[in-house]
């Protein structure tokens, strides 16, 4: 497993943190109690719920002690934990109101036993709340994934990314087994930025990191100029300079009945 890097993550963090923002202003219960941000990174979509929710107690989970750290420190008022996603729902304490989760589970294998798990924590009532990065169909997954996978770098980089996100009509038949109230949409956004290269850093944070991380120090910065060059060619610049990067993401809600 990679090391995440939250200082490279935190770069746009407005704009990674605008879905918390639109998923949680969505959730529909009333007053709740308990409430678990699975995957919460540095802690930024936490701080949104504890915002939306003041009376409840929040807690932020995340398997990466390097992103605890970092959201502990930036929010010493809110709980957070080591948690691992595929194994450690167990261990959980049942109840909660929320369970909410902000572009993280797409790292996570099996989505019908994660679905599952996350449902059989909340009480009745409570409501599963989720948004996933939908951008496969994007110029950058395909730049990278063309390069990793491409004669150049195939042999140097082992361990290609698994995804395991599964369709829209797969997530909406899952849904439909585990709750008859769910619902489902999705949000492109525009994000303006300023350079191809702010393009290459987001992605330094998020999709390229397991396979710079693989890579001696050398040979990542030659992978992130090749993904330059092709960034460049695939995104072109408006009339005032700026670059628009489009990235689609799915969310649903779901009720626990």
């Amino acid at each position: 497993m990679f090391d995440w890097n939250p200082e490279l993550y935190s770069k746009f963090m407005a704009e990674r943190t605008q879905p918390a923002v639109d998923l949680a202003q969505r959730i529909t219960v009333r007053n709740p109690e308990r409430v678990i941000d699975i995957g919460c990174g540095p802690g930024n979509s936490t701080k949104v719920l504890a915002d939306l929710f003041p009376n409840a107690h929040i807690i932020g989970a995340d398997n990466s002690e390097d992103m605890i750290k970092r959201a502990r420190g930036l929010y010493p008022d809110i709980d957070f934990i080591t948690f691992d996603a595929q194994n450690d729902f167990g261990r959980l304490e049942k109840g909660f109101d929320v369970v909410f989760s902000n572009a993280c589970i797409q790292w996570v294998p099996d989505h019908p036993k994660l679905l599952a798990d996350m449902m059989s924590v909340l009480k009745k009532g409570g409501m599963l709340a989720v948004q996933i990065p939908d951008n496969f169909s994007e110029p950058i997954h395909r730049i990278i994934h063309e390069l990793v996978c491409g004669e150049k770098w195939s042999g140097r980089i082992k361990n290609k990314r698994s995804f395991y996100n599964m369709s829209q009509s797969g997530y909406f038949d899952l849904l439909s087994e585990l709750t008859t109230e769910f619902s489902m949409w999705e949000t492109v956004y525009y994000h303006r930025m300023p350079s191809h290269e702010s393009i290459l850093e987001w992605y330094k944070g998020t999709g390229l990191r397991p396979y710079l991380s693989s890579l001696s120090e050398p040979e990542a910065r030659e992978l992130e100029n090749d993904v330059l060059i092709e960034v460049k060619k695939a995104y072109p610049k408006q009339k005032n300079g700026e670059i628009i990067f489009r990235f689609p993401r799915l969310f649903f809600l779901a009720l626990k009945q």
